[in-house]
C-alpha cells in the first residue's frame, strides 16, 4: 500500500524551507500532496492559484510530489486523500507549541491521524513567508530565500 503524507500550509509564498521539508518528506514517504489552504481569513498576498503554481514550478522535478488546494477541515482533507499523516514544519521552539495545539486538534478529530514534524536544515531556518513577502513589499532581494522558478511568479 502506498503511504501518502499531506504537507498542508499557506504557502504565500513558497519558500526554500518549504522546499527543503517537501524534499524530505519525499524520501520517507511513497507520495506527498503539498496542499495549499485558501485561507481567505488570512488575506493572502498570492491567491491559491498562484500559490499552487508556484509550488508546481518549485517541485517539478519531484516525482513523487502532488498539488492541490483545499478549502475545508485539514482532517477531512486528509481522508479524502487516503491519507492519515499530515507533515508539519518546525523551524523555532515558537513554533512548536502552537503546531502541538493544532496536532492534538487534528487527532481529536480524526483518532488515527498522525502528525511528523520536520525541520527544516539549518540554512532555511530563518526564512518564514512572512518576511518574504515583507521583504518583497520593500522591493528586498528574495532570490536566496525562494526556490528559482518561483522569482518569476513574484
Amino acid at each position: 500500500m502506498e503511504k501518502t503524507v499531506v504537507y498542508p500550509g499557506t504557502f504565500d509564498p513558497v519558500t526554500n524551507g518549504h522546499l527543503d521539508v517537501i524534499k524530505r518528506a519525499t524520501n520517507m514517504f511513497e507520495k506527498v500532496i503539498v496542499a495549499v489552504s485558501i485561507s481567505k481569513d488570512k488575506n493572502p498576498m498570492y491567491d491559491y492559484k498562484q500559490r499552487v503554481e508556484m509550488i508546481k514550478k518549485a517541485t517539478a522535478h519531484i516525482a513523487n510530489v502532488e498539488v492541490k488546494y483545499f478549502d475545508t477541515l485539514l482532517v477531512d482533507f486528509v481522508k479524502n486523500e487516503s491519507s492519515n499523516i499530515v507533515i508539519r514544519g518546525l523551524r523555532a521552539v515558537s513554533d512548536f507549541e502552537y503546531e502541538l495545539q493544532m496536532g492534538y486538534t487534528n487527532a481529536s478529530l480524526y483518532s488515527e491521524l498522525d502528525t511528523v514534524y520536520l525541520m527544516p536544515s539549518l540554512k532555511y531556518a530563518f526564512i518564514s513567508s512572512s518576511v518574504v513577502r515583507s521583504i518583497i513589499k520593500h522591493n528586498g532581494n528574495i532570490e536566496h530565500l525562494v526556490p528559482k522558478g518561483v522569482l518569476d511568479c513574484i
